[in-house]
């Protein structure tokens, strides 16, 4: 199961980031085939947000053939593989690093001091 974070600063949508997490937890392996996932009642009270926003990502899902929803058990991961291309999961990092170094910068910090514990955490 992976754990889902909504970040508000990134300007995309609370739904958006749900299924990019959904699918990149797939991609990656974190999030197996026929792996439940937690209830839109559940996930909306973990994140804060209006169960509307967690249905909606959830019904883009299914339309896509990427969850199944059973009736009376609960949202599972389907049997559709996804792909993250090169160029999806570059612009991921990229997004991640502009908004981390961001913050860095604006706490004083230098690339170097940023590549010393980046390099310290591995």
């Amino acid at each position: 199961m992976i754990d889902f974070k909504l970040d508000p600063k990134t300007g995309a949508p609370f739904y958006r980031q749900i299924i990019d997490q959904i699918k990149f937890g797939i991609a990656t392996g974190k999030l197996k085939t026929g792996e439940q996932l937690p209830t839109v009642r559940a996930l909306a009270v973990d994140l804060k947000v209006n169960l509307n926003t967690v249905a909606k990502a959830y019904r883009e899902l299914e339309i896509q053939n990427v969850l199944e929803a059973q009736q009376g058990t609960g949202t599972f991961i389907g049997n559709t593989e996804i792909q993250i291309t090169e160029k999806e999961k570059n612009d991921k990092l990229k997004e991640i690093c502009n908004e981390f170094s961001s913050i860095a910068f604006s706490y004083g910090f230098s690339t170097d001091d940023i590549i010393n514990q980046l390099q310290k955490q591995q």
